[in-house]
């Protein structure tokens, strides 16, 4: 019966945000929530924000319907035999109060510590509804406790989730889309842990991602804005706290990082970035693994369905990883060994080629800034070139002795063509584009 609740949740969240979603980009629009294009984005046009309260709304419908007035946890190693829950209507206070503050800042954009603030609370609100994690079972080590640090913990991993998939919305359909899949998969992993409460709120959380995708997907016609980018970000963290890390599975401090992934690796290798060249993480920069797929020539549905494929195959690693039964006791079928095996080295190989290609590491011989997928186009046929005697010759004109380059003009030219190659390879280097080529 949780399974056919946990489908209509999907089923139904997917419709109402895909009808809601045209009227919060009309309210974008009268109240002046609109994003318009900036220098360092993909966008072309100016575009309604507030998608974010579609999905809101269909969260919020389905889980008064369909989710349980609290979710029953397991029991832990370490809980005294006594068994645990979430509050639902707290966590669908804290989703309502993160969805407000993004709202607020698509439509005034607050301080960044104004809605660091609100990140806070919000995540605040979950733990005291019960989403805290107080102890972890590490493979092959054992169980780890921190009763004391366990919300402090809880609070910090829920707001850096609510970053990472905001950061990830900076291209069409990317974080609706890689949010679809990740709740998929926290759904299936939470129903093999007989989690049935956090399986139902990963699955319509789901599928209201997938219903504003219908038109956010390239070319968008509204944005879900940092109200929908913090709620999916918050909803996320609290599914992986319920769902996964308060569970005595072996594999439950690896699913999520495993599953989420790619917009992990992504706000990771950014902020890392942003501190090396000593600048505020929160700063703006066109570093994000779109941008620089972007530069290489990849165009947006091409990038979306790049990042949509690695972060599926990893989705499917981690459910395979559950399924699995890793404990020295169980048998363990060598032909499902080999499918996980097989499927490893497939998402292996899948990231190290994406690595590669976006130059997130210099290997030895790669030219610096020069995309690993080849030297960036020039400018223009001409541009800061000396013109060789193939381009005096049949133009028509007979060239004089005023038209020879003179020996100052080819070193003006050649100096101005290793700054073109310094400044394109500044900002290869540190995403500080002026504008994103």
């Amino acid at each position: 019966m949780h399974y056919f609740n946990a489908v209509l949740a999907f089923v139904v969240a997917g419709a109402i945000a895909m009808v809601l979603t045209p009227l919060a980009a009309r309210l974008a629009r009268r109240i002046g929530a609109v994003d318009v294009p900036r220098e360092r984005g993909l966008a072309s046009h100016a575009t309604p924000l507030l998608g974010g309260l579609a999905i809101l709304a269909a969260v919020l419908i389905c889980a008064a319907i369909w989710m349980p007035h609290s979710i029953h946890l397991p029991l832990s190693a370490h809980s005294g035999g006594e068994s645990t829950h979430v509050d639902t209507l707290g966590l669908m206070a804290g989703a309502v109060l993160i969805a407000l503050v993004g709202a607020l800042d698509d439509v005034f954009e607050l301080p960044a510590l104004v809605k660091l603030l609100g990140q806070v609370t919000a995540a605040i609100i979950a733990v005291k509804a019960g989403a805290v994690v107080t102890d972890v079972t590490i493979p092959f080590v054992g169980a780890m406790q921190f009763p004391h640090a366990g919300g402090t913990l809880t609070v910090i991993w829920l707001v850096a989730l609510m970053n990472v998939i905001n950061f990830s919305d900076g291209v069409d359909g990317l974080a609706a889309g890689l949010t679809a899949i990740d709740g998929i998969a926290f759904a299936v992993i939470a129903f093999s842990l007989h989690v049935s409460g956090a399986a139902v709120l990963a699955a319509l959380t789901a599928g209201a991602a997938l219903g504003f995708l219908v038109h956010n997907f390239h070319p968008a016609s509204v944005f879900m804005g940092d109200a929908g980018a913090n709620l999916l970000g918050y909803l996320l963290g609290v599914v992986a706290v319920a769902g996964t890390l308060k569970t005595n599975a072996v594999v439950a401090l690896l699913v999520p990082f495993v599953i989420l992934a790619v917009p992990v690796l992504d706000t990771a290798f950014v902020v890392a970035k942003r501190l090396k060249y000593r600048r505020k993480p929160w700063s703006a920069d066109a570093n994000h693994f779109h941008h620089r797929m972007a530069r290489i020539g990849f165009s947006q549905r091409k990038t979306v369905a790049y990042l949509y494929a690695w972060s599926s195959l990893l989705a499917a690693l981690a459910v395979g990883m559950r399924v699995l039964p890793i404990h020295r006791h169980h048998h363990i079928s060598d032909g499902w060994l080999a499918v996980l095996v097989a499927l490893a080295l497939i998402a292996l190989a899948f990231s190290i080629y994406l690595v590669i290609v976006l130059e997130i590491f210099k290997f030895p011989g790669q030219a610096k800034g020069e995309p690993a997928g080849g030297a960036p186009p020039r400018a223009g046929p001409g541009a800061g070139e000396v013109p060789g005697s193939g381009d005096l010759s049949g133009s028509g004109d007979v060239p004089g002795s005023g038209d020879v380059p003179r020996s100052g003009d080819v070193d003006a030219s050649r100096a101005g063509r290793e700054r073109e190659r310094a400044e394109r390879a500044s900002d290869l280097e540190t995403g500080e584009f002026t504008k994103v080529r």
